[in-house]
């Protein structure tokens, strides 16, 4: 989310903020705005077993953010067949809303690095030395403090996408003129009409 930046307050970054806090906090936390359900005491254990240094809540002048070094999502186009979007967990931040594959970046890793790192992990794709994309665009939000970067990036190979992990109900291609008939993270929404002619632009 998934797909932009986005504030925990939220209009914006919990940013495909790695849902994988949001569980791991203590029963009596606050839970992040749109996430359902209740989480068992197994799936908390696990969430808190896969957590990575970076996975932490961050706090700055404009809101709560997620991801104590920043965090980053990876917008992969197919020109055959649109961009990837990813359905987000009903237990994750805004949670049931679509966007992409992102997360925490990890101490020391590039925002390029993070962002291709936290796709394959959702998604199984791109490889992770990002041989079979072309980087065409990063968009960064700072948020005095912590910053979200969305980095744009063409398929050179045919991909098959596949839910790598428990943070996405589903994976799928979705055609440029069809991302505003889904239900959007909030970050991602507000930063697709600019992402949309970036990709444009390269067709």
């Amino acid at each position: 989310m998934s797909s932009s930046e986005q504030p925990e307050h939220r209009g914006t970054a919990e940013s495909h903020e790695s849902t994988r806090d949001a569980q791991a906090s203590p029963p009596a936390a606050p839970r992040p705005p749109g996430a359902t359900g209740e989480l068992s005491d197994e799936l908390r254990e696990h969430l808190r077993a896969r957590r990575r240094p970076g996975d932490r809540w961050v706090e700055t002048p404009k809101g709560r953010f997620w991801g104590l070094y920043g965090a980053a999502g990876l917008l992969l186009h197919d020109p055959d067949r649109g961009v990837l979007l990813q359905h987000r967990v009903e237990w994750s931040a805004h949670g049931g809303t679509w966007g992409i594959p992102g997360g925490a970046i990890d101490e020391g890793e590039t925002p390029l690095t993070g962002a291709v790192r936290e796709c394959h992990e959702e998604a199984g794709v791109p490889r992770l030395d990002g041989e079979d994309i072309r980087i065409v665009h990063t968009h960064v939000v700072d948020m005095e403090g912590w910053s979200y970067t969305t980095v744009v990036a063409q398929t050179l190979t045919r991909m098959e996408a596949y839910v790598a992990d428990i943070e996405s109900l589903e994976l799928r291609w979705v055609p440029l003129d069809e991302v505003t008939d889904y239900s959007l993270h909030p970050g991602f929404a507000a930063a697709w009409p600019q992402l949309r002619t970036v990709l444009e632009q390269e067709a």
